[in-house]
């Protein structure tokens, strides 16, 4: 990570933590129903946005309660990201394909859980499969497909809503819906591919963790 990649935060709770980043309103994960296989339009975009192996940008985001905030974010993949949110928020949120972090740099707390557990893994996932079990609802329109994926047994009750632009087969954004219903959206704009980045862009210093966690 250069000099120039600016820590930029916002307040984040445990439950936006469990989530990561998503929007509110745009589209809602719908409740649990039978499996459902997508097209293979569908599934080809899918298959586009898996072999993106790497992209960084902007993001807005808008929290259950509608409060927008900002930032940069950079993604590889497997399961690899790192949110920076704009400032005066402390918060970054860093996963490096095992574990998904919410540092409070000011505070110097570290909340950690596993990115399996998460709607997360879908996202940084090697291959987004449409024809698995987990994939909730699949609506293909002239402006945006639309690809809601749960699973119960990974991450309960959460779910993850992907929108993709079915010419270019860009991202455009993601709403994550929390274990209490809660919507977070992310929209994603300016992203660039095939980026490099450094060594330790997405690194975790456990040890650092673990020594705080000791000292509570």
């Amino acid at each position: 990570m250069t000099d120039t990649m600016k820590d930029q935060t916002f307040r984040l709770t445990r439950r936006h933590a469990l989530v990561g980043a998503a929007l509110a309103g745009i589209a809602c994960a719908l409740p649990a129903g039978p499996a459902l296989a997508a097209s293979d339009a569908a599934q080809r975009i899918a298959d586009h946005f898996s072999s993106v192996k790497t992209m960084a940008g902007d993001f807005v985001q808008f929290g259950p309660t509608g409060e927008q905030t900002g930032g940069k974010f950079y993604i590889e993949r497997p399961g690899k990201l790192l949110f920076l949110y704009e400032e005066p928020s402390p918060i970054r949120v860093v996963a490096d394909g095992r574990s998904l972090v919410v540092n409070n740099k000011k505070l110097n707390t570290w909340d950690m859980y596993p990115l399996g557990k998460t709607p997360l893994q879908v996202l940084l996932g090697e291959r987004i499969d449409l024809s698995a079990s987990r994939v909730r609802r699949v609506t293909e329109a002239n402006d945006l497909t639309t690809i809601v994926i749960g699973d119960k047994q990974l991450f309960g009750d959460s779910e993850i809503t992907m929108m993709f632009d079915p010419g270019s087969y860009d991202l455009r954004q993601w709403t994550i819906r929390d274990a209490q219903g809660k919507d977070t959206t992310v929209m994603v704009f300016n992203v660039q591919e095939g980026v490099t980045f450094g060594n330790d862009t997405f690194d975790i210093p456990y040890g650092r963790i673990r020594e705080s966690k000791n000292r509570r």
